[in-house]
């Protein structure tokens, strides 16, 4: 545990859809940037509790019940470089792609102060850039700790500089991959629509007005293929909003797959897709079904234009596989095996 907890704790009421989970993925789900081992000690050290007294992780919420939780915080040097494996798709002497696995925050931050990209990148490079800051050597930009994918690391500070350059431009592209809920009516079309803060709800985003706090987000999409019920689809963030794609998708009515965030879910099993099945306690993802499948960037040195690109993580690919056995339709849209 980290050596302080608020002193002030998160006081809530269970509404009656989450009744029935454990308290432990509960709060995982309502504060994103906490793991659910976090959560876990943060319940052993009886710093939560349900009703006005202290639970166990398995206790399954109620409709009603009164959850009090009090959250550790970070100190700014509290992490240390740590031995985690990362897939390095491109390096240099001036900046690194990775491919960031689920499951992982970017730096340190509150509740995170070991595990993150920034603890695996202090082991395996002897040099970062300085730009962002003490507590975020090397980050460039982020993902979300569910999204997996392509991630630029700078190694030195004009990297840093000339790659922020291209981001603030908007020249650097990105594309990702999704699986949806649900089949948009178009085959491709832009999302435009401004987003801001939730209004209750502090770890979430929402579509706000302007006035509202809400700032300018375009999101152009694809539908790569269909099915029952479901659509895997090509994204490409116009803009950079915190969760811009995953609240885009959802203001359409198509939200991500298992995104414990926007759904009730936060877990797709081979159930969901074809109830009675011998495996249906299989499950095929447990997180966001997002990833950033390819970056388009110019050189900050060298000026040469640049593009990578990172396979489906095998969750993801596991999830069409099974969409496409016991959820084809008649008539495919284009399609894509990458």
């Amino acid at each position: 545990m980290p050596p302080e907890l608020s002193p002030t704790p998160d006081e809530f009421v269970v509404k009656a859809r989450m009744g029935g989970r454990r308290i432990d993925a509960y709060l995982a789900s309502r504060f994103s940037d906490f793991s659910r081992s976090v959560i876990q000690k943060i319940i052993d050290a009886e710093a939560v509790l349900v009703n006005g007294a202290p639970t166990k992780a398995s206790y399954r919420v109620r409709e009603g019940d009164v959850v009090s939780v009090r959250l550790p915080e970070l100190s700014d040097t509290a992490f240390q470089a740590e031995d985690i494996p990362i897939p390095v798709v491109y390096e240099d002497d001036g900046f690194v792609i990775v491919d960031k696995p689920p499951n992982m925050v970017t730096h340190p931050a509150r509740g995170h102060w070991s595990g993150t990209l920034v603890n695996a990148l202090q082991f395996h490079f002897d040099e970062l850039s300085s730009v962002a800051g003490e507590n975020r050597p090397g980050i460039v930009h982020r993902l979300d700790r569910d999204t997996t994918g392509l991630l630029i690391v700078a190694k030195d500070d004009q990297s840093h500089r000339g790659l922020s350059i291209q981001f603030e431009a908007r020249t650097i592209h990105k594309e990702y991959r999704a699986i949806v809920h649900g089949t948009p009516d178009r085959d491709r079309d832009y999302i435009d629509k401004p987003i801001g803060r939730h209004p209750t709800v502090r770890e979430k985003m929402a579509v706000r007005h302007p006035g509202e706090g809400g700032k300018d987000a375009v999101t152009f999409y694809e539908v790569l293929e269909r099915f029952q019920g479901y659509s895997y689809v090509r994204c490409l963030p116009q803009t950079g909003r915190t969760h811009q794609i995953r609240v885009h998708l959802l203001s359409i009515g198509h939200p991500i797959v298992a995104d414990k965030a926007y759904t009730p879910r936060d877990r797709l099993s081979l159930g969901d897709l074809a109830p009675g099945i011998e495996s249906a306690e299989e499950v095929l993802i447990e997180r966001q079904a997002l990833h950033a499948f390819s970056l388009e960037l110019t050189h900050p040195t060298s000026n040469v234009a640049m593009t990578f690109e990172a396979p489906l993580p095998a969750d993801m690919s596991r999830t069409l596989e099974a969409l496409r056995t016991h959820r084809p339709l008649e008539r495919e849209t284009k399609r894509t095996r990458r």
